[in-house]
């Protein structure tokens, strides 16, 4: 019997592992099939987390000693696909890939969101390269330059607004001629100088070289003329996939309480609507999809797992 199941092992599932384990729970595993680190190891430097600040280093150089510390406190890592999480009486049963299963008194999900992709040409190609889905992120490289931002939503809107107070330039592309924003963001952003739409239009390519993008090519869904806009940035926002497929049940229906987007409704300390249930990182409602945001999640939710199986014992 574990004492807490993690499924997912980026910042947030590392970050749980290692308070739940200095905690005293002495049997914590977490499930991640691939190697830990998460979306950030695909990133080519890190600027924006407190006390990192080495400009040679990439985001999987900056998640490599997270698992050297949490596996030396004994968080246990199964290289194992989770199928779905079920609360069978007291506790709960994590089935795997194959039909094996694992009891745990707890289970914390941290599977994430994956940023979803336009599908334009060179976008994987260069993605982490000048390409990117975060604005937060990425954006003071960009210091001073013009960038690209391809979006209509409030999202789109709201980092473009964001960057616009970083670089010269934002490119704002929209496939329609009108933003699907809330007026008031519309409003805002419109009033930008540095702001320019570029309406009816889609990214075609992006195009660079071995050093990054270079500039972006845009197309007019009305007309089919494309230009080119010499921008060594662009932001993709489009819109995320989260990863909850583990909550659901056997009917395809969540074993918890979700938003109307997937996201799993929590409270300020990580818990579901599932007792011994909680998820952090980019899965909750509300995440805003930065590691160190994701990490506090993950401190926040093993600690109130302490606190749940000290009140059961």
């Amino acid at each position: 019997m574990l004492d807490c199941a993690i499924i997912g092992g980026g910042p947030a599932g590392l970050t749980a592992g290692l308070y739940a384990t200095r905690g005293g729970l002495r049997n914590v595993t977490m499930f991640e099939t691939g190697m830990p680190g998460g979306q950030i190891t695909q990133s080519s430097e890190i600027e924006n987390y407190p006390g990192f600040f080495e400009h040679d280093k990439t985001g999987m150089d900056f998640m490599d000693g997270w698992q050297k510390q949490c596996f030396h406190f004994g968080l246990k890592h199964e290289m194992k696909k989770v199928e779905r999480v079920a609360k069978t009486g007291e506790y709960f049963t994590v089935t795997l890939e194959g039909g094996e299963t694992a009891e745990a008194k707890t289970v914390i999900v941290c599977t994430g969101s994956t940023p979803k992709r336009a599908g334009f040409k060179g976008e994987d190609a260069f993605f982490g390269k000048g390409v990117s889905t975060c604005a937060t992120c990425d954006g003071f490289f960009y210091k001073g330059k013009p960038v690209t931002v391809l979006g209509g939503g409030d999202t789109a809107l709201e980092e473009a607004y964001y960057l616009s107070n970083i670089v010269s330039d934002v490119y704002l592309v929209h496939r329609r001629d009108t933003f699907r924003a809330a007026p008031s963001t519309v409003e805002r952003v419109m009033k930008k100088e540095n702001i320019h739409p570029v309406l009816d239009s889609v990214v075609d390519e992006v195009l660079g070289d071995a050093m990054g993008v270079t500039s972006v090519r845009v197309k007019n869904v009305k007309t089919n003329e494309t230009k080119i806009l010499e921008t060594p940035g662009l932001f993709v926002f489009v819109g995320h996939d989260v990863n909850n497929g583990v909550l659901k049940d056997v009917n395809s229906g969540f074993i918890c309480e979700m938003n109307d987007w997937g996201q799993v409704k929590v409270d300020l300390s990580m818990r579901t609507s599932v007792e011994g249930l909680f998820a952090a990182g980019d899965l909750r409602i509300e995440a805003p999809k930065q590691v160190v945001v994701a990490a506090g999640d993950g401190a926040t939710a093993a600690l109130q797992v302490i606190s749940y199986i000290q009140e059961q014992a």
